[in-house]
């Protein structure tokens, strides 16, 4: 058993989450360790949004809008797609360099998927990027790194 055994490395397809992709993948040969790629996604605000704004642009060809409940299933589906397609490229990349991976999808909250997903597997390290898709350049620490940071319980390592 080594240091760093398991490690999670959360993607969102950022710049920074590849950064942090590639420093975990250094880390897991250096320490002989299993690499599991996440992405959490949710639907919920942006569907609210798209019910409301885009429901009249989302016509049928018979010239019909959708349903609400219709453009929420369509806005899922392409989200998680979207989602599986971003873990299965980096599942690849991992392999390729001979490290054993694993990778997770799931839906909800980002923060609190991360935090359950590392308490219930048991992992040594998470490494994430500083900041997430939007790259806000007010903040330095972005707001889900900043909050893994706080509510982990193992190490995490946030990477530039």
């Amino acid at each position: 058993m080594s240091l760093f055994d398991k490690i999670l490395v959360p993607l969102d397809g950022s710049r920074s989450s590849a950064r942090a992709l590639e420093a975990a993948i250094a880390i897991a040969k250096k320490f002989n360790g299993e690499i599991t790629l996440s992405h959490v996604y949710s639907v919920g605000i942006l569907t609210a949004t798209l019910t409301s704004e885009v429901e009249e642009s989302m016509l049928t060809p018979s010239g019909n809008s959708l349903p609400p409940s219709e453009i929420y299933r369509v806005t899922k589906d392409a989200i998680r797609k979207a989602g599986a397609n971003l873990l299965s490229k980096n599942e690849e990349m991992v392999e390729a360099k001979g490290i054993s991976v694993e990778k997770l999808l799931k839906e909800g909250h980002v923060v609190q998927e991360i935090r359950e997903v590392a308490k219930e597997g048991k992992y040594d390290l998470i490494v994430t990027g500083v900041k997430g898709i939007s790259e806000v350049r007010e903040t330095r620490l972005g707001s889900v790194s900043e909050k893994v940071i706080r509510n982990a319980q193992c190490p995490v390592l946030v990477i530039k």
